[in-house]
């Protein structure tokens, strides 16, 4: 059976994003990363917020995370990036973290076919514990080691069309290449379905405007047909 093969359709955005507990006014937009053990989650998340590599990353224990402040749209967004664990043991706390986020990336390692076919397992959690309205963004990484690569960009774009509202692209956190893209797509996402009273009240003190014309984010090359691609 190929991953995503009976997999539950998740309804359509639609209506703006509830912000509910944990996202007062002044409260960062949250966002998730998940996958598989060692696919680099931390590797993509230091890379976006810090800049930095690093080769022999420990696995995370649990949960970390980091804070970044991006510009977009002409408002200044401040962004709290929550990397979760892979291993199933910790499943129990890194699920709490799920309801809260507003955008959800989750992470495959393009040379590893076992957390490609590990993808479903994620989608049930993601089904069970996540905001409908959270948008999600497959990504698959370590484009790097495309020499080593067992999934094809093809399957991961088969397997991003079957989730209602799945962006997906390729990335490599090692040469930074198409990092901050995603990042930046899946804000873009989010708050193009935030009401306009939310974004100028609810969140005033993390999103301010800076000037009076709209920064557009990085492009990525146009989607193939049927699949949103970041």
């Amino acid at each position: 059976m190929e991953p995503g093969s009976g997999l539950p359709q998740r309804r359509a955005g639609g209506g703006g994003l509830d912000l509910g507990a944990g996202s007062a006014a002044g409260s960062p937009l949250q966002v998730i990363i998940i996958g598989s053990r060692g696919v680099g989650k931390t590797s993509l998340m230091e890379r976006f917020t810090d800049d930095t590599f690093c080769e022999a990353c420990k696995s995370t224990v649990g949960v970390d995370f980091k804070i970044k402040t991006v510009e977009l749209r002409g408002k200044k967004i401040r962004l709290q990036i929550w990397d979760t664990a892979g291993q199933e043991r910790f499943n129990s706390i890194t699920s709490a973290y799920y309801r809260s986020a507003k955008g959800i990336i989750l992470v495959y390692d393009i040379t590893k076919k076992e957390t490609f076919d590990d993808l479903p397992k994620w989608m049930k959690m993601i089904d069970k514990y996540a905001s409908e309205d959270a948008e999600l963004l497959l990504v698959g990484n370590k484009l790097d080691c495309e020499v080593d690569r067992e999934i094809t960009r093809q399957q991961g774009e088969k397997f991003a069309q079957q989730i209602t509202g799945m962006r997906f692209c390729e990335a490599s956190a090692k040469d930074n290449f198409n990092v901050d893209e995603i990042f930046l797509k899946l804000v873009d996402d989010i708050l193009k379905k935030m009401p306009l009273d939310v974004i100028r009240n609810e969140l005033s003190n993390s999103i301010l405007s800076l000037q009076p014309e709209p920064e557009i984010p990085p492009e990525l090359p146009p989607p193939r047909p049927h699949v949103r691609c970041c």
